[in-house]
């Protein structure tokens, strides 16, 4: 499920620039997230893409990424300054998820699953065409 992208490199960052990240290795195509955290953190749904931690080198000055332990297993990452929701990471996991938003563009990624579904907002409809998973994938 879900392909990755055979570029080698890719960087990204916040709005404000303090925050940026380079990626060198291959990213995954990218998956919207319902769940009630993504839904809060973002203000709608996540739609993020992920790579290696080791493949992933983040830059931040004056200490802007601030991250945020949002469950006992996980913790997000923003930038202190302007709030943009740049990253999602097991505690002990080997991969970074990467809002697929941030990326600077060209991407070469597409959105290609939509999980947690049974939790998304009522305020919308999930396009049809994707792969939907009523919890995780």
């Amino acid at each position: 499920m879900g392909g990755f992208v055979s570029e080698e490199s890719h960087t990204g960052g916040c709005l404000c620039t303090a925050v940026r990240y380079r990626v060198e290795g291959p990213l995954r195509s990218v998956v919207a997230c319902h769940c009630r955290q993504c839904r809060k953190t973002s203000g709608h749904h996540v739609a993020a893409t992920n790579a290696a931690a080791r493949d992933t080198a983040i830059q931040s000055s004056d200490d802007a990424l601030v991250w945020f332990r949002s469950s006992e297993a996980a913790e997000r990452g923003f930038c202190g300054r302007c709030g943009s929701n740049l990253f999602w990471r097991m505690i002990d996991g080997d991969r970074i998820a990467i809002m697929a938003g941030s990326l600077d563009e060209p991407t070469g990624l597409t959105l290609d699953r939509h999980i947690y579904c049974a939790f998304k907002g009522d305020y919308y409809a999930i396009p049809e065409g994707h792969e939907t998973f009523p919890e995780s994938d």
